[in-house]
């Protein structure tokens, strides 16, 4: 899920159930105050200066790297082991099963690598210790990551994968039409509607199907138009012009036939597959498809290109991915915890998790490592993408917030609704979402 595998920092594939959120997502939480004791109602506090060995939970590592980054740690530190622990990959399941866990005191886990959207719901609970920012060298990362690590205030986590979405090209194709690739809205509709038919292939897709990665789609392209869900004070701003700019470019596209009404049963493999069989001209989707796409075999290893997400009249928005680790408040062993945490952030560490487990990393140098760009060759584009990137909404009530999003969403794209109906619908909803 989160950090073992090459999808490790997409948005969750899944969103969690209606049932899952049932009595937890909607609730009125306070501000919580500073980081050694959040008060009682948040259930049992553990030890901040409590050292020994400690677990790291996490979603299925799939690539196998963190495996050997533990086993160095365990090396150094025979007092202090570090057990991994391994939850399923599906980011719903990992959600339920560390929210089970932290709702019961979170002894048995130390460090948690969590979905960076979790944060804020995670911190508003009392379920994980607020860190102090003197114990690690925030300079170090991408400054948009930090974002998602802060609540109320306080520091509550620390980026360890980021993530922003790129627009893959067919190069070959542009190539042989003369033309570059798309840096508008316009230029990729008319290359999307006019190159790809005549090549027998799809324009363009995305992730449309109703789970958080529509919900990340539909974002960006909406802040790419001016619009967003909510403005820096939290009000439901969804209902505006600029919101329906960009959901009516993604319904008007499906209308129109340069996305092809299969995208709306696209999550990230299925979009992957059409675009790496050579089904499509365009498509938007994460870094971990660059390097599958240009493995031994495939149909289309050398023929394709990546550039920033274009919007109305230039570059367009981007939506942070990816995940953060934090110290269950209830642990015995938060000073090693934080130490733990302060490991797998480094550079040394962080140039494995690119190398090794094909994540993108946090720390800012790397993107600008001559040997890691021959590398990976995408590594300026997504610095650009990142340094341009914005956080979903950083509220407790996020889980719901985007499962009502992606709905109404749907329903716009699906053509049941006008994107006016449905964005004015959709704020009546947010608005007990957010009561």
């Amino acid at each position: 899920m989160q950090d073992g595998s090459l999808r490790a920092s997409w948005p969750s594939r899944r969103l969690v159930g209606r049932a899952a959120l049932a009595g937890g997502a909607l609730l009125a939480l306070g501000a919580v105050p500073a980081w050694v004791a959040l008060g009682g109602r948040h259930g049992p506090v553990g030890d901040p200066d409590g050292t020994g060995p400690v677990t790291l939970a996490t979603g299925k590592d799939t690539t196998g790297y963190l495996e050997g980054v533990l086993q160095d740690w365990n090396a150094a530190n025979p007092h202090q082991p570090v057990t991994l622990v391994q939850l399923p990959e599906a980011a719903d399941e990992v959600y339920a099963q560390m929210v089970d866990e932290l709702q019961q005191g979170g002894g048995r886990f130390d460090v948690l690598n969590q979905d960076v959207v979790w944060t804020a719901e995670f911190a508003a609970r009392g379920w994980i210790a607020a860190l102090p920012e003197s114990d690690f060298d925030l300079t170090a990362f991408l400054p948009p990551v930090l974002g998602a690590a802060r609540y109320g205030g306080h520091l509550y986590a620390v980026p360890y994968v980021t993530n922003a979405a790129m627009l893959y090209y067919r190069s070959d194709v542009l190539a042989a039409a003369g033309q570059r690739p798309p840096a508008t809205w316009a230029e990729l509709e008319r290359q999307a509607a006019t190159l790809a038919p005549a090549r027998g292939m799809a324009g363009y897709a995305g992730q449309l199907w109703p789970y958080e990665g529509l919900t990340v789609n539909a974002l960006e392209a909406i802040r790419s138009a001016g619009g967003d869900i909510l403005d820096a004070r939290g009000r439901i701003v969804v209902d505006s012009a600029g919101t329906r700019t960009g959901l009516e470019f993604l319904a008007g596209g499906l209308r129109a036939g340069w996305i092809p009404q299969a995208a709306l049963g696209y999550q990230e493999e299925e979009s992957r597959e059409a675009f790496q069989s050579g089904k499509l001209l365009f498509l938007r989707n994460w870094p971990y498809v660059y390097p599958e796409a240009e493995a031994p075999g495939s149909p289309v290893a050398g023929r394709f290109g990546v550039v920033p997400l274009p919007g109305p009249h230039g570059p367009g928005a981007h939506v942070l991915g990816g995940s953060c680790l934090a110290v269950a408040r209830g642990s015995a062993r938060q000073r090693t915890a934080r130490e733990l945490i302060r490991y797998l952030t480094s550079a040394p560490v962080q140039a494995r998790v690119l190398t090794q487990g094909g994540l993108p990393p946090v720390v800012a140098d790397l993107y600008q490592d001559p040997e890691l760009v021959a590398r990976f060759p995408f590594l300026p584009v997504l610095r650009r993408a990142v340094l341009a990137a914005g956080s979903r909404p950083e509220i407790p009530q996020y889980q719901q917030l985007s499962l009502v999003f992606s709905e109404a969403v749907y329903e716009v794209l699906r053509g049941h609704r006008t994107p006016a109906a449905g964005l004015a619908r959709l704020a009546a909803d947010l608005r007990e979402v957010m009561a």
